[in-house]
C-alpha cells in the first residue's frame, strides 16, 4: 500500500476528531458561549449539514485541479476555520465556522477516497478505502477521548487549537508525500462526462445501501450514553470507555472489510448488515445486564464498519469513469443515513418505548440495507461483474493509447510505490 495512503487516514483522523468530540463538550461550550446544551448540540448538525452538501458541491469545483493542491485547500479552509472557531466570542460565529469546515473536509474526504484508490491495482481498492477510513476509527478511539479529556481541562477552545495543529501536520505530510500532479496528467473530464455515470440505477442503488449500512448501526450509537446508563446500569464514567470499545470494534470491522470486500463485496455486505440486524436486536433483548450490553456494544462497532470498504469500493466499480463525483455523492450518501437514522430513533424515543426502542430502529434498517443489497445481487447477477477489470478505472498511471507513452515522472513515482507495496 503506497505510504500516500496512510497520509490521507491520517488526515481523516485529525478533521475526524473534530467531528465527533463536541458531543463530549456541549456542557462546557453552551456554558460558555451562554446557550442552552440543545442550542449547542445543533453545532454538530451544522457540520453533518456541511458534510452533506459539501461534498458533492466542492468534488465539481475542483474537477480540473490536481488532486494535492485540492487536499491542501481543503485543510487549510479547516485548519483557519477550527482557529476562528477558537477564538470566536460568538455562539453565531462559531455556527459559522462549524459548517465551513464540514464543508471543507467534506471535500477532503471526497478527494482523499478517489486519490487512494486511483493509487493502488483494481483489486486494492477496499482495501485502500479501509485504510483511508480506519482513520475515522481511529479517531473515535483515540481523538474524540483525548480531545473530551483536553477540553474537560484545558477549556474546548483548547480541544479546537489541537485538532488545528494535528490537522497542519497532515496538510504538510500532504505537501511531502503525494505526487504534486495526480490527477492532471490524465484526460481533462468535464461536469457533464461525471454525470453521465448517474444515469445508471445500480449506482443510486449503491447509495442507499450505503445509506442503510451506516444508518443501522449510527442509531444505536447516537444514543448509546443514556441507553447505558439508564438501562444498562453503566456508571457515567465509564461511557467514554465503552464508546471507545465500539471504536475498537469499528477498527477491526474496517480491517476485515478491507481484506474481504475486494474479492467478495456482497458476502461482507450480508455478513455486516445481517450482523447490524443480529446484534441490534441483542443488544434491545441484552440492554439491562451491564457486562452483556457492553460487549454488545463491541460487536456492533465491528459489524458496522466491516461493510464500510465494501460500499465504497462498489460506486467505484460501476461509476469508475467518473470517479470524483460518485466518490463524493457517496460521501454524501454516508452522512445521510448519520442524519436520518438517529432522527428516526428520536421519533421512537419520543413515542415513549424507551431507549431500548432505538435498537429495533437499527435492525429494521438493517433489514432494508439486506434487501437492498439482495436485490443489487441479482441485478448483478444479470448484468455482469460491475468491477472493471484490468486497465479500467480512475489509475491515472494507465493510459487509454495503445502506443506506448513517455510516462511523467511523478505518476512513475506512484506506479513503483504500487509496485513495492
Amino acid at each position: 500500500m503506497p505510504v500516500a495512503v496512510y497520509i490521507l487516514s491520517l488526515g481523516i483522523f485529525a478533521q475526524g476528531t473534530s467531528e465527533f468530540m463536541l458531543s463530549g463538550l456541549l456542557p462546557t461550550m453552551a456554558e460558555d458561549l451562554g446557550v442552552s446544551i440543545p442550542d449547542a448540540g445543533l453545532l454538530i448538525s451544522a457540520f453533518a449539514v456541511g458534510m452533506l452538501v459539501g461534498a458533492p458541491l466542492l468534488a465539481v469545483a475542483t474537477l480540473r485541479m490536481p488532486r494535492r493542491t485540492a487536499l491542501v485547500a481543503f485543510q487549510a479552509v479547516f485548519i483557519a476555520g477550527h482557529v476562528v472557531g477558537a477564538l470566536s466570542p460568538s455562539y453565531e460565529l462559531l455556527f459559522a465556522t462549524r459548517i465551513v469546515t464540514a464543508v471543507a473536509y467534506a471535500g477532503f474526504w471526497a478527494v482523499a477516497a478517489v486519490t487512494a484508490v486511483s493509487m493502488v491495482p483494481v483489486e486494492s481498492r477496499a482495501k485502500a478505502m479501509s485504510v483511508v477510513a480506519t482513520g475515522l476509527s481511529l479517531a473515535t478511539v483515540l481523538g474524540v477521548p483525548a480531545g473530551t479529556v483536553l477540553g474537560q481541562h484545558a477549556g474546548w477552545r483548547a480541544a479546537f487549537w489541537a485538532v488545528a495543529v494535528l490537522t497542519a501536520a497532515s496538510l504538510v505530510s500532504v505537501v511531502l508525500f503525494l505526487p504534486g500532479r495526480l490527477g492532471a496528467d490524465g484526460p481533462a473530464r468535464t461536469v457533464r462526462q461525471e454525470l453521465v455515470a448517474f444515469v445508471r440505477p445500480r449506482l443510486w442503488l449503491s447509495y442507499g445501501i450505503t445509506a442503510l449500512s451506516v444508518g443501522g448501526v449510527i442509531v444505536s450509537f447516537s444514543y448509546l450514553a443514556p441507553l447505558l446508563t439508564e438501562v444498562s446500569g453503566v456508571p457515567e464514567s465509564w461511557v467514554p470507555a465503552v464508546l471507545s470499545l465500539y471504536g475498537v470494534g469499528a477498527l477491526v470491522g474496517l480491517t476485515i472489510g478491507g481484506r474481504t470486500a475486494d474479492a467478495r463485496p456482497f458476502p461482507t455486505l450480508f455478513v455486516g448488515l445481517g450482523g447490524v440486524v443480529a446484534f441490534s436486536l441483542a443488544l434491545w433483548w441484552a440492554a439491562g445486564n451491564t457486562v452483556l450490553a457492553v460487549v454488545l456494544v463491541f460487536f456492533l462497532g465491528l459489524v458496522g464498519f466491516v461493510t464500510n470498504p465494501a460500499v465504497q469500493a462498489r460506486v467505484f466499480a460501476i461509476g469508475g469513469d467518473a470517479p470524483t463525483l460518485v466518490g463524493a455523492v457517496n460521501t454524501s450518501a454516508f452522512n445521510v443515513g448519520i442524519t436520518v437514522a438517529p432522527m428516526l430513533g428520536g421519533l421512537a424515543i419520543d413515542a415513549g418505548l424507551g431507549y431500548r426502542s432505538v435498537a429495533w430502529v437499527g435492525a429494521a434498517i438493517g433489514v432494508a440495507g439486506l434487501l437492498a443489497t439482495a436485490l443489487a445481487a441479482a441485478l448483478e447477477r444479470r448484468d455482469g461483474d460491475a468491477r472493471p477489470g484490468p486497465g479500467q478505472g480512475p489509475r491515472e498511471e494507465e493510459t487509454p493509447e495503445p502506443r506506448p507513452q513517455p510516462i511523467p515522472e511523478d505518476v512513475a513515482r506512484v506506479a513503483s510505490m504500487t509496485s513495492n507495496r
